[in-house]
């Protein structure tokens, strides 16, 4: 059973490595705030108070990642989707290791890390399978409760690859909704 300061601790240091592979494998790395040349600034910083509100805050937040190379953003959108699912888990085993909790509660909680845990290996496992079946540089599948989305690095996406993508997620999850979106190479 993690602790919250445990899992708030992972999430950190979780978070602290997408950001220092990102900085690590960016193509400009010479974007830096404050450059200390020794001369003497010529004007001095302006400071005011501004008042962001969570909408602006939840636009910017997806304005960055759209600005997000294609590999950096397969990986932050993993890590994002590896965190969430470890903080439902965690709350799933509270519950199961709840004393207050009835049987039906935590027999609903098992059966929820159950699922979390089967779709993250189909995810892995269609990731695998779709990367080994083409010349694809990666790829990305996330699964919802009706719907699961494949992001496929590539130049171009024929529509029998297309297919043959679905019929593999078909294999996998079922008759389930697909949707196959393609990541165009950045050829910077």
């Amino acid at each position: 059973m993690l602790k919250k300061q445990t899992v708030w601790l992972l999430t950190m240091l979780s978070l602290m490595i997408v950001l220092s592979v990102y900085y690590m494998i960016s193509p400009d790395n010479n974007d830096l705030a404050y450059i200390d040349n020794g001369q003497p600034a010529t004007e001095p910083a302006a400071s005011t108070d501004v008042q962001i509100t969570d909408e602006e805050m939840e636009e910017t937040e997806v304005d960055e990642m759209a600005n997000i190379g294609g590999d950096e953003l397969f990986t932050t959108i993993r890590m994002e989707v590896q965190d969430e699912r470890s903080m439902t888990k965690s709350r799933l085993e509270e519950i199961v290791a709840s004393s207050s909790a009835s049987a039906e509660e935590k027999d609903e909680a098992l059966r929820e890390i159950d699922e979390l845990e089967d779709a993250s290996k189909k995810e892995r496992i269609l990731e695998e399978t779709i990367l080994s079946s083409a010349e694809f540089q990666d790829v990305l599948v996330r699964s919802e409760e009706d719907k699961v989305h494949v992001h496929v690095k590539a130049e171009e996406l024929s529509g029998t690859e297309a297919n043959d993508i679905m019929r593999m997620v078909y294999d996998e999850f079922g008759e389930i909704t697909v949707d196959v979106v393609i990541q165009p190479i950045d050829n910077e």
